[in-house]
């Protein structure tokens, strides 16, 4: 299982030079990858533009970038444009978000979300691959052509947890990218619906990136406390509740990686084991010294 770095977490106080510094840093201890979530006022992509300048292996992946909002037109051109600032290190992860960010936040109307996501990647895909496309589909379409700023376009991935969009991850992109899943749920549910999507397409096996808190402390009860107040709505939400419901856990802190450097261990050692490919920490610490401890814990075996 490959390590990354999830620094969303940095979201809550966004600063451009931190984001920065800290995908160098994660570079220079010698994780693959390094994932941000598209939310609030910082664009993801424009800052991997950026982070491409300062580094030189790490891939870079949005975790992820949500389509209601952004025509896919408009995200091809900016994931291109960030591909070749990068060299050719970006990932695209997208997803469908949420029907209370949609309705409540972006005043948009929640409709046939698998049919929405179908035809999103219907543009996306022929605007990535070749620059071209001419599809009409039920809610998104598009008909043009444009040179693109380079002819290796970045792999797609989609956040998906129900069958049916596991079944479109598997069929249609590079594989799925989750957030507070644990590893009953990855063997359950997640692994062998991906599989065997991408088995009867004709693909090779997918990724399958994991995401959770990784809190390296002495003062476990503490902090899993804390994940439990800030991830509250994750155990609210009916996508993410019917996979805690899957794992038999109450809330996203259950599954949380909390403890010491060999509890941590054991909790990645399980995903590994459950098939996740990918695993990426969102480090928490009440201290810089537990989040060092994190780091070290997490680039042992870099």
């Amino acid at each position: 299982m490959k390590i990354g770095i999830n620094g969303s977490g940095l979201l809550a106080r966004p600063e451009l030079g931190a984001l920065v510094a800290d995908i160098e840093k994660a570079e220079q201890s010698g994780v693959g990858s390094y994932w941000l979530a598209q939310t609030g006022l910082v664009d993801a992509l424009t800052t991997f533009a950026v982070a491409g300048a300062r580094t030189s292996t790490i891939e870079l992946g949005t975790a992820v970038v949500p389509t209601w909002p952004r025509h896919p037109q408009a995200l091809a051109a900016q994931a291109l444009t960030t591909q070749a600032a990068t060299g050719g290190r970006v990932v695209l992860g997208i997803g469908l978000a949420h029907q209370p960010s949609v309705e409540d936040r972006w005043k948009l109307t929640w409709e046939k979300p698998i049919r929405h996501m179908l035809d999103y990647l219907g543009v996306l895909e022929d605007l990535l691959a070749t620059g071209k496309a001419s599809y009409q589909g039920e809610v998104w379409s598009f008909e043009g052509e444009a040179p693109r700023p380079t002819d290796n376009p970045p792999a797609i991935m989609l956040a998906a947890l129900g069958d049916q969009m596991l079944r479109i991850a598997g069929r249609r992109t590079e594989g799925t990218i989750l957030w507070c899943v644990g590893p009953r749920t990855l063997e359950r549910q997640i692994v062998p619906r991906i599989n065997e999507a991408a088995a009867g397409a004709d693909r090779s096996a997918p990724r399958v990136i994991c995401s959770l808190p990784v809190w390296v402390t002495d003062r476990p009860d503490e902090a899993r406390a804390i994940v439990a107040k800030t991830l509250t709505i994750y155990g609210e939400l009916p996508s993410y509740r019917a996979m805690l419901d899957i794992e038999g856990v109450d809330g996203p802190a259950d599954i949380a990686l909390i403890g010491s450097e060999d509890e941590v261990g054991e909790g990645l050692a399980a995903l590994a084991a459950a098939g996740a490919t990918d695993f990426t920490a969102v480090i928490q610490g009440f201290d810089d010294d537990e989040q060092n401890r994190a780091w070290q814990l997490l680039t042992a075996g870099g």
